[in-house]
């Protein structure tokens, strides 16, 4: 008797730039065994190279401009979504999207959209979380995976990676470092995520 095997749950990857973390998610979904795939890449900015990534890894990407939208983030939030809704997407993976979300997409996703920080929370929300922990003589950073509440990086932990903070480190080795833990961290967290 064959195994009938649950479908991959559907997810959409938001970025803004490079897309290494959209890459690692990307490349994990594409597993036979991966209980998701990426579908669909989104980014707010145009000709960045993370939407050259996608598509060089067979995945749709689109780019729909905030500043299309003027200070009306929730229209473009809308344009998304509608986007989404017609690519029948179950989760959205927010990976370095440097936009501060409305309560209406949040609300509308509560419970279906998970995002990737580079501290461990609650430590350091927001930016600039290495060069912080440097200057709080932490001894450890890392990075962790929540899923997305309308408060900025405060949502349920999904996941955390630690990692040394060097005696020699800046915030650009150390970012080094953590980029590297994110990128095993993110594909089985949201595996995990998605199995539930």
């Amino acid at each position: 008797m064959t195994e009938t095997r649950k479908p991959k749950t559907r997810v959409a990857v938001l970025i803004s730039g490079s897309g290494t973390n959209m890459a690692s998610l990307i490349a994990a979904g594409q597993a036979a065994d991966a209980p998701y795939e990426v579908v669909v890449v989104v980014s707010n900015v145009a000709d960045v190279a993370g939407l050259d990534k996608a598509r060089a890894a067979g995945v749709e990407a689109l780019a729909v401009e905030h500043k299309a939208f003027g200070k009306d983030r929730e229209a473009h939030e809308r344009a998304i979504d509608a986007l989404l809704a017609e690519r029948k997407v179950e989760v959205i993976a927010l990976a370095g999207y440097m936009r501060l979300l409305t309560p209406w997409l949040v609300r509308k996703w509560a419970g279906r959209m998970v995002n990737i920080h580079p501290s461990l929370l609650p430590l350091y929300p927001g930016l600039n979380t290495h060069a912080r922990a440097i200057e709080a003589g932490d001894l450890e950073a890392g990075c962790t995976v929540h899923i997305v509440t309308e408060g900025v990086d405060e949502g349920p932990v999904l996941g955390q990676t630690r990692v040394p903070i060097l005696p020699d480190d800046d915030a650009e080795t150390l970012s080094e470092r953590v980029k590297a833990a994110e990128h095993r961290l993110y594909p089985q967290t949201l595996a995990a995520f998605v199995a539930r």
